[in-house]
């Protein structure tokens, strides 16, 4: 773990070096002025020389103006270095979040991975920052006063020396118990963070159902969790404080009263003594920094941890040694697929499904709740990877392709649509960067979203809030289809994208696709048979398996599954539609 942290250092390592380097040089300045001082007390106030008294006091201004510049430059290199090490642990985890597979993902909640690149990454950057400086400054300052203290008098400082035993082993009981509920404290804040995430996503919903006291509710619950986890850590880390002041004030009080009895017996001057005080404070203070960086590193290593899972995590889905990079057509391919996310002990989703789709082809899936339609159409582009079979496009398997060739062939347009800050021209560029203008209203006329861009205030350079809040979900739903479709992809799939669309739209939209695309294999999956009764083949999923595959009038006859959706939403009062006479779809 330590090396795969460490190696996020880079170009912050002089930084890293320079830091320790001034706080060194602090330490020995504050170490010579102890020495000063004693001198002046024994051989300038008592003997009366005022000229070493001045000399002395030059000496211990330019000491003190050196450890005063070190300590500066220690502070501003520790800082810089900190801050990088934390900026290039979060570009390295978001850099491998990209290659994660869906598989890769499902481990890591959301809130899990937002709470690492934050929380997670500033515990860490402190603790650095605190081992870079008061790592390194106490224990150089802890050593130095030893040794000056053992100098002066080592029957004294054999009082140190039982100190810095004691709380050594103090501190190291404290950190040891401390650092099981710190490790706990961040799973709880991954669920504090899913709580908000959550929350403010569906925002739109609790209110409609108005269930803001069950959330406010729901989030005490979480917050109280944090609180009582940290109270737990605390009040272990708390013994910290009192127990350094005790062995402190012990520590003077011994000195005191053994150096008292050495002064009256002439084995000890009063400016050692002086000294030996000074560094008492010392090393004490330097012990208190310990345990500080003590508490941080606890702190630190659980949220280290947590990092180092991310970083280390290996994407499920790689590409072949020598892949292929050319996609020939959208024909598609299964044989003998099973499919299951979790393979050690879950019951497949998928089990020996056998298809035959030509390129150009409009294929509708249908199924009920669970059916495992989506799974199926996510093995086409590789999102997963089969359990058993294989799934072919252009008549070769898709473990063969560059992930990103293969990608790129295939347009997914999900239920459950997302558009990013921007206007309409940058969300609609994500299907292609390099698209004009003209392009981007071409797509969007196919898809029937230039009528309703058109009445906008900027029209195409009108700002989409984060998640398109400011825009309908059938508004979303097609501008997400013209942005898969400014891709040209050999394959496009439709995810009940236009189950937010009136069925005269979705009818108009099926029919720009068979004439401007023709050539690019379609599936569509949808719950109204209205919108998929008109695709070259129509494939039935019940429970994992295909249960029916052929045209509509086929299946009519043929599968009973079928038959009986198809006449339940015949019979039903069917959706709100627009006037036929509606040319807002037409491309000119």
């Amino acid at each position: 773990m330590v090396r795969t942290l460490a190696g996020q250092i880079k170009e912050y390592k002089a930084d890293s070096v320079k830091t320790p380097i001034y706080m060194i040089l602090e330490v020995l300045m504050e170490t010579m002025i102890p020495l000063m001082m004693a001198s002046i007390v024994d051989d300038g106030v008592e003997t009366g020389n005022l000229t070493h008294i001045y000399k002395m006091g030059v000496f211990m201004i330019f000491a003190a103006a050196i450890g005063l510049f070190a300590g500066i430059m220690g502070g501003k290199y520790g800082a810089r270095a900190s801050a990088g090490f934390a900026k290039n642990l979060r570009n390295a985890m978001y850099e491998n979040i990209q290659t994660f597979s869906f598989s890769n993902i499902d481990k890591f909640s959301t809130a899990g991975l937002v709470t690492r690149m934050t929380t997670d990454v500033t515990n860490v950057q402190n603790a650095y920052q605190m081992l870079l400086r008061m790592c390194m400054r106490a224990p150089a300052s802890l050593v130095c006063a030893l040794i000056m203290a053992f100098w002066i008098n080592a029957r004294i400082a054999g009082i140190y020396l039982a100190a810095v035993i004691f709380l050594g082993g103090i501190l190291f009981l404290i950190a040891r118990r401390a650092m099981k509920y710190f490790d706990q404290v961040f799973r709880k804040y991954d669920d504090l963070n899913a709580s908000v995430q959550e929350n403010i996503t569906g925002i739109r919903v609790v209110k409609s159902f108005v269930r803001e006291d069950y959330e406010t509710d729901r989030f005490k619950k979480a917050s109280g969790n944090v609180y009582k986890m940290f109270i737990n850590a605390e009040s272990i880390v708390a013994w910290n404080a009192p127990i350094m002041q005790f062995t402190v004030y012990g520590c003077i009080l011994g000195i005191s009263f053994l150096g008292a009895k050495m002064i009256v017996a002439d084995s000890l001057t009063t400016g050692e003594l002086m000294s030996l005080l000074t560094y008492c404070m010392n090393i004490l203070m330097s012990l208190m920094m310990l345990s500080m960086v003590f508490v941080m590193i606890t702190l630190s290593l659980a949220s280290a941890e947590r990092i180092y899972e991310v970083l280390e995590e290996k994407p499920d889905l790689v590409n072949p040694k020598d892949p292929d990079y050319e996609v020939k057509d959208g024909s598609i391919s299964f044989e003998h697929v099973s499919f299951a996310y979790n393979r050690q002990n879950e019951e497949p989703v998928l089990k020996n499904v056998n298809i035959e789709i030509h390129a150009g082809e409009t294929i509708g899936i249908i199924g009920g709740t669970g059916s495992a339609k989506t799974s199926l159409v996510n093995l086409v582009s590789r999102l997963y990877d089969v359990t058993e079979g294989c799934v072919k496009v252009g008549g070769k398997d898709v473990r063969s392709y560059d992930m990103e060739t293969l990608r790129n062939e295939v347009s997914v347009v999900l239920q459950k649509n997302v558009l990013f800050g921007g206007t309409i021209l940058e969300n609609l560029r994500w299907g292609d960067k390099n698209a004009t203008e003209e392009e981007c209203r071409r797509v969007c006329k196919l898809a029937c979203a230039d009528e309703f861009i058109r009445k906008m205030p900027e029209k195409y350079n009108t700002y989409i809030e984060q998640g398109g809040s400011n825009v309908s979900g059938g508004q979303k739903q097609r501008l997400c289809i013209a942005r898969a479709l400014l891709k040209k992809p050999k394959i496009l799939i439709l995810d009940d994208s236009t189950s937010a669309v009136d069925t005269a739209t979705d009818v108009r939209i099926r029919k720009a696709f068979a004439e401007e695309i023709p050539n690019t294999t379609k599936l569509i999956i949808a719950q109204r048979i209205s919108s998929i009764q008109n695709a070259d083949r129509i494939i039935v999923m019940d429970n994992g398996s295909i249960h029916g595959f052929g045209t509509h009038e086929e299946l009519m006859e043929t599968d009973q599954i079928y038959r009986d959706v198809y006449e339940a939403q015949i019979s039903g009062s069917g959706d709100f539609d627009e006037k036929e006479g509606d040319d807002s779809c037409q491309v000119r």
